[in-house]
């Protein structure tokens, strides 16, 4: 029976995406700041916060009560409008947002190179490639986590551990605030991405398509307007 660790799976994508895994018969560990809505004789769950100060030890000690983890799969992000000069929620974002899931590596990859085996799944954003003026630290931090991640996974990759970073658009999550939300996907159809990620184990997948190509269009106008705005 194959283990995995989802962080950030009270509700959302990490919710429905641990649904499917207790249905294909998955031993599944979730940690998040809520307890869960799971009651499932292959799932254990931990009330944490990602960003306390006890997350290393908390991780350590699940790696070694229900692991070693074949696959961790890190879905926790917060995001709020950007208050000034309030910034608080800002570092507090990065932390979750970027902070955490390094911290999640630290205890978790050592033993998947020892074993020449595993993959840890991140997921971010499409909001990783543009300017987000009215919420720079989320678009900072999901900047952030796709390089450091694709980044790893290339280094990985002939050590037989696999990383992916799933870049989504708009999911219907309590994430999604805007106001306008073009090509909006369903918790469900987002999971079916990740279980495809689990079998396909790519580097990166963007989902979906029609939005990656608008956000794609929206970062080189803004790159424009940051060329123009320089001179």
């Amino acid at each position: 029976m194959k283990k995995i660790l989802v962080i950030g799976n009270s509700d959302g994508i990490g919710l429905a995406t641990t649904r499917l895994l207790l249905q294909q018969g998955w031993s599944v560990t979730g940690l998040s700041r809520r307890a869960s809505p799971i009651s499932d004789p292959g799932y254990q769950h931990t009330v944490l916060d990602v960003s306390a100060a006890e997350l290393r030890a908390v991780l350590s000690e699940l790696q070694t009560s229900r692991g070693p983890f074949d696959v961790c799969l890190y879905c926790a992000g917060i995001g709020e409008p950007l208050v000034i000069p309030e910034l608080a929620p800002e570092v507090q974002t990065v932390e979750v947002n970027l902070v955490a899931p390094l911290v999640v590596a630290e205890v978790l990859l050592p033993a998947m190179v020892q074993a020449h085996a595993g993959h840890l799944i991140v997921l971010s954003s499409m909001a990783d490639s543009v300017l987000m003026p009215t919420a720079p630290a989320y678009g900072a931090s999901k900047a952030g986590l796709s390089s450091y991640f694709e980044s790893l996974g290339l280094r990985l990759r002939r050590r037989g551990v696999a990383v992916t970073n799933i870049r989504f658009g708009f999911v219907d999550t309590k994430m999604a605030k805007a106001k306008q939300r073009p090509f909006q996907v369903s918790v469900e159809r987002a999971a079916a991405v990740v279980m495809r990620a689990l079998r396909q184990r790519p580097l990166r997948i963007s989902y979906p398509w029609p939005m990656a190509w608008l956000v794609a269009m929206w970062h080189w106008w803004q790159q424009w307007q940051v060329r123009w705005r320089s001179r």
